[in-house]
């Protein structure tokens, strides 16, 4: 049984194996994404905590992004999903951070949403072994195990996070981890 807490957000297992337990926390860290940016409008969204020029619509366009690249790219093997398919990240490598400026809410959350549900079927497909290597390597040659790749999403959204944590509470004053 899943326990959620009070923002919604599905409490990681305390005693779960490994695939269970790791799949636990990225998914808690991902509500907690989506709670840092509910409710707020295309103004919330682009608002930013100086010096940095960050976002919360950014954040969720750069996760939604990050969610592609890795389950749906690099792990599956498979062509990116649109709006990135377009995108010429050598000329323009911010654009997903700088595009999101002109996304509205509804668009930055669908994008976002879609990727996540994407990245759920790529890790079904791979049937919790994480042993598992990804099917396109990386610059460098390497490729890395489906663990790797779990362990770094949840890094990536400790992460932003906590950069979604101080713009929110720049925004309106709400707080909490």
């Amino acid at each position: 049984m899943t326990t959620v807490d009070e923002q919604g957000r599905p409490e990681p297992p305390l005693d779960g194996d490994e695939v269970t337990t790791l799949l636990g926390f990225l998914d808690f860290h991902r509500a907690t994404l989506a709670w840092k940016c509910a409710g707020l409008d295309s103004a919330g969204l682009r608002a930013t905590h100086p010096p940095s020029s960050m976002t919360l619509g950014g954040l969720l366009k750069h996760l939604a992004y990050v969610e592609d690249h890795w389950f749906s790219y690099v792990l599956r093997g498979r062509d990116r999903m649109a709006p990135f398919d377009a995108v010429d990240w050598r000329a323009t490598p911010d654009w997903d951070w700088e595009s999101a400026a002109d996304d509205t809410p509804d668009q930055l959350v669908g994008l976002w949403e879609d990727a996540v549900k994407r990245s759920r079927s790529a890790l079904a497909e791979a049937d919790g072994d994480l042993s598992r290597r990804a099917r396109r390597a990386l610059r460098d040659g390497s490729t890395p195990s489906l663990r790797w790749i779990l362990v770094h999403m949840v890094e990536e959204y400790c992460r932003h996070n906590g950069h979604a944590d101080l713009i929110r509470e720049s925004i309106d004053g709400s707080s909490g981890e």
